[in-house]
C-alpha cells in the first residue's frame, strides 16, 4: 500500500501509523484464497446462461480451467478502468450499461481498491473473483459482438420457415434463408481475445465498430429515433456487423437488390442504374444470398417448379385448352420426351416423374431474359410478362426469384462495352425495337422469319451479385429511406438483441 507520496507538500497523514493500525487486516474477509476466488469464478459461469458467442468463450475458458485475466495479488490495475470507460459508451450503439455489467465492475472495482471488504458475500476473494468474471464476460461481450454482430443470422434467420416434422416423432427442418457466407469467430479469435486482455487492451477495442458510412448514419438517426424507429435502426445496425468473408468492392461494379426495398441498384464506377423488382412473397421468401451473374439466357423455358405443378397445374391436367394457352408441354423427366397432351393425366404430374414446362418467348412467366448466378435454391433475376406488378407498392409475389423491371438496361449494364450491333441483336431476340440502321433493316427484311439472333450470352468477367435485407437503406439519390419489414426478419433480429438494449 502506498502510505504518502514522496515529494507531496501536503501534511502525511500516516506518518504516526503504528503496526496497530493495519490489525483490522488480518481479519478473515481480507485473506485472498485462490480456492475461493475460482469458486467464486466458476460459480458464476455455472449460473450464467451465455446467450451471445462471446459469453460462451468466457463462460468456456473459466470452465476449461483457464487463467486469470484482470487480477492479481496486487489487485486490478488500470485494464479495467480502460474497459470500463469504453463500456460507458455503449449507449451510441443503443445498448444499456446494464447489458455489460458497468455497476457491477464498479461497484466491486471500488471496494478493492477502497479496500472495503467486509465478512458475508464481500471479502476480498469474492469481490476479486466477481471482478474477474464480469470483466472477462462484459470484454467478450464487447468485442465479439462489435466485431461479429451480437446476432449469428445463419442460426437465426435459418429458424423462421418450416420444411416438414411436427417437433415429436420427427425433427422439424427449416428453410435456408440466410446464405451469405459471413466471418464468425472461432477458437483463435477467442485467443487473440484472451491475449488483448492480458495486454494491449486499448488497442483491441479500438476499431471493432463497422467504418462504412451507412453504420455512421443509423449512429446519427438513432440519437433520436423512438419506438418503432428505433428497433429498425437498431436491427440495420447489427446487420452492418455481419462481416462479408469478401466484402464489397464499392469502387467495383455489382448488383444489389434490397428485398423489403422492392429495388434493384446496378453500381457502375461512377454510374447507377436502378429499377423496381418483385420478390418473394412471404410464404416463398427471396433467399439472401451473394453470388455473381455468369451469363444471361434470352427466351428461356421455364421449368415450372414442382409445388406450382402440383398446386396449380395438376387439378387441369386434362384442359387442353388451358395447356394451350398457356404454352405448357409435359416433359418425361427420365427420357426427355415430350408427351402428347391427350394422354397427361393428373395422377402423372403428381407422380414426379414428369414436369410441366412453359415454351420461352412472349408471355413467358420469366419474360424475354433470364439472368442466371450460381446459388442452391434456383432463384434468378428474369424479365416477366406481368408488367403491372412494378405499379404495385408492395411486390412480393413471387415464388423467390427477382422480378426486373429493366430487364433489357440491366443486360447493357452487364454487358458493358458492347458494339451497337450485339446490343440490337439482344433487341431484336428480345422483341423490341433496333437502334442500329442495321439492326432496323433486318427486322424488315426477315419479318416473318427467325427473330431470335441470341440465344446465350456470357457475363465476363461475372458482375457479383447481392441479394440482401435492409429495412433502412440508402435510396438512389443516396439518402436513407425505411421500408417495411415484409418478411419479419427485424423481429427476430430485436428479439435476440433486445437483452442489451432493456
Amino acid at each position: 500500500m502506498l502510505l504518502a507520496c514522496c515529494d507531496s507538500k501536503e501534511p502525511n497523514v500516516n506518518k504516526d501509523l503504528t503496526m496497530e493500525a493495519f490489525s483490522g487486516l488480518r481479519t478473515p474477509a481480507f485473506v485472498l484464497d485462490e480456492s475461493e476466488i475460482r469458486a467464486t469464478v466458476e460459480g458464476l459461469c455455472y449460473s450464467a446462461r451465455p446467450v451471445f458467442t462471446g459469453d460462451r468463450f468466457a463462460v468456456n475458458h473459466y470452465l476449461g480451467g483457464g487463467r486469470y485475466m484482470w487480477i492479481d495479488r496486487k489487485g486490478v490495475d488500470l485494464r479495467a478502468d480502460t474497459l470500463l470507460s469504453t463500456l460507458r459508451s455503449v449507449g451510441d450503439a443503443g445498448f444499456s450499461m446494464r447489458s455489460f455489467f458497468v455497476d457491477e465492475i464498479e461497484r466491486d472495482l471500488q471496494r478493492a481498491r477502497n479496500l472495503d471488504f467486509d465478512g458475508g458475500d464481500n471479502t476480498a476473494s469474492k469481490v476479486l473473483g466477481r471482478l474477474e468474471y464480469h470483466l472477462t464476460m462484459a470484454c467478450f461481450r464487447y468485442v465479439v459482438g462489435m466485431r461479429f454482430g451480437f446476432v449469428n443470422p445463419s442460426v437465426v434467420l435459418n429458424k423462421v420457415d418450416t420444411i416438414d416434422g411436427n417437433g415429436k416423432t420427427r425433427a422439424t427442418r427449416y428453410k435456408t434463408l440466410f446464405a451469405i457466407d459471413i466471418e464468425h469467430p472461432g477458437r483463435d479469435y477467442a485467443d487473440s481475445v484472451l491475449n488483448g486482455m492480458a495486454g494491449g487492451v486499448s488497442a483491441m477495442l479500438a476499431g471493432l465498430a463497422p467504418r462504412d458510412t451507412m453504420y455512421a448514419a443509423l449512429q446519427r438517426r438513432l440519437v433520436t429515433a423512438t419506438g418503432k424507429e428505433r428497433v429498425a435502426v437498431l436491427c440495420n445496425m447489427e446487420r452492418c456487423r455481419w462481416r462479408l468473408k469478401e466484402p464489397v468492392n464499392k469502387s467495383g461494379r455489382r448488383v444489389v437488390v434490397n428485398i423489403p426495398a422492392f429495388h434493384l441498384y446496378a453500381h457502375g464506377g461512377d454510374s447507377l442504374l436502378d429499377m423496381r423488382v418483385g420478390c418473394g412473397a412471404r410464404k416463398t421468401k427471396t433467399p439472401l444470398l451473394v453470388s455473381c451473374v455468369e451469363r444471361m439466357d434470352v427466351n428461356p423455358v421455364w421449368n415450372i417448379p414442382m409445388s406450382i405443378t402440383r398446386d396449380d397445374i395438376a387439378p387441369r391436367a386434362t384442359d387442353t385448352s388451358y395447356f394451350s394457352r398457356n404454352r405448357y408441354y409435359v416433359v418425361e423427366r427420365s427420357s426427355g420426351e415430350r408427351v402428347d397432351q391427350a394422354e397427361v393425366t393428373e395422377e402423372m404430374l403428381l407422380s414426379g416423374d414428369y414436369r410441366v414446362v412453359q415454351e420461352g418467348g412472349e408471355g413467358n412467366s420469366l419474360g424475354r431474359i433470364i439472368f442466371r448466378f450460381a446459388n442452391d435454391f434456383s432463384v434468378f433475376l428474369h424479365d416477366t410478362s406481368s408488367k403491372g406488378v412494378f405499379g404495385r407498392s408492395v411486390r412480393s409475389v413471387s415464388h423467390g426469384c427477382v422480378r426486373v423491371q429493366k430487364p433489357f438496361e440491366l443486360a447493357e449494364f452487364l454487358l458493358d462495352g458492347a458494339d451497337d450491333w450485339a446490343l440490337d441483336k439482344l433487341r431484336i431476340s428480345m422483341g423490341l425495337e433496333p437502334k442500329t440502321r442495321r439492326g432496323k433493316s433486318f427486322v424488315a427484311e426477315n419479318e416473318d422469319g427467325e427473330m431470335r439472333l441470341v440465344r446465350s450470352l456470357r457475363v465476363e468477367p461475372c458482375v457479383p451479385i447481392y441479394l440482401l435485407y435492409y429495412t433502412i437503406y440508402p435510396d438512389e439519390t443516396g439518402k436513407l429511406r425505411t421500408y417495411p419489414d415484409i418478411y419479419g426478419y427485424d423481429d427476430v433480429i430485436y428479439g435476440s438483441i433486445k437483452l442489451l438494449v432493456e
